[in-house]
């Protein structure tokens, strides 16, 4: 799946991309199927709400779920961003986030790249987010919200907050907020919501600068975050858990586009538990 001329160029402006509808009712059931089979275990990486037994996000179900495996190799979801990026990938990140019903809690604003800078010592921003939907999103449901243009600014001074979810983060002040949505066209375009079906993909760069607000609603909304890095700007720290920011930096090699309809051999070597190096850290910097 390769981008056009006229998405690349949306792309360089905007920050992001949005495919409704790309994947079909019948492969996004085989995801939305191993979901909750997932979220019932009480692991590690099930991080769940800070005042809710609610699953958060799940961290790295591509290493012992066949399903999110196999997502992890989609063509649709990769060769995108290898176009983008013109270089192989690796998976920095694979998480599912749960923005559950009632209980889904805010991610305050922020930009990815700040994250993988800080804590991971990523080289530079050629890593980016895909997103599909496993839930219909509308603007009840706690939407990502995305300052158009956002990313155009590098890299933003942030704070790592620590206290205001069950997830640390490094986000962004309000008043600075406030000026970029004012300079990207403030009531009139600052701000965009791609909203759509299950089976949406959103692609977006990461430092476009995003949030999304609690899930207030009785509708779930259920998404799954590939982080995509070039084999070249690997990371070059593991203070954080092996689970959380991945450090096999093999490039990724696509399935056939029917993947999720077909069964094809995939490897989950972490299918009978987390290794123990999984949960291991450090703050060396990795030798040249």
């Amino acid at each position: 799946m390769n981008l056009s001329k006229k998405q690349l160029k949306q792309f360089e402006e905007e920050g992001y991309l949005f495919f409704p509808s790309l994947f079909s009712k019948e492969e996004t059931k085989v995801l939305q199927d191993e979901v909750p089979h997932l979220y019932e275990r009480r692991e590690e990486y099930n991080v769940r709400e800070k005042n809710s037994d609610s699953v958060r996000t799940n961290f790295a179900a591509h290493m012992y779920s066949k399903p999110f495996a196999t997502l992890a190799r989609h063509p649709r979801m990769i060769k995108p961003v290898e176009n983008l990026f013109n270089e192989k990938l690796y998976m920095h990140q694979f998480k599912i986030n749960g923005k559950m019903a009632f209980d889904g809690d805010v991610w305050q604003w922020h930009q990815d790249y700040g994250t993988w800078k800080n804590d991971d010592l990523m080289p530079t921003e050629r890593a980016m987010n895909v997103a599909i939907f496993l839930d219909d999103v509308s603007e009840f449901n706690g939407p990502l919200v995305f300052i158009p243009g956002s990313h155009k600014k590098g890299v933003i001074d942030a704070k790592h907050d620590l206290t205001t979810t069950s997830y640390p983060l490094w986000t962004i002040d309000n008043n600075l907020i406030a000026k970029l949505v004012d300079r990207a066209g403030g009531r009139k375009g600052g701000l965009a919501c791609p909203k759509g079906p299950a089976g949406s993909m959103i692609l977006f760069h990461s430092c476009l600068v995003h949030c999304s607000g609690s899930n207030l609603s009785p509708f779930n909304r259920v998404s799954v975050y590939l982080s995509l890095c070039a084999v070249s700007n690997h990371i070059q720290r593991y203070k954080r858990k092996e689970y959380i920011a991945h450090r096999d930096f093999t490039p990724i090699e696509c399935l056939p586009d029917d993947c999720l309809l077909k069964d094809y051999p995939v490897d989950l070597p972490w299918k009978d538990g987390l290794p123990k190096s999984a949960f291991e850290t450090s703050l060396d910097r990795l030798a040249s």
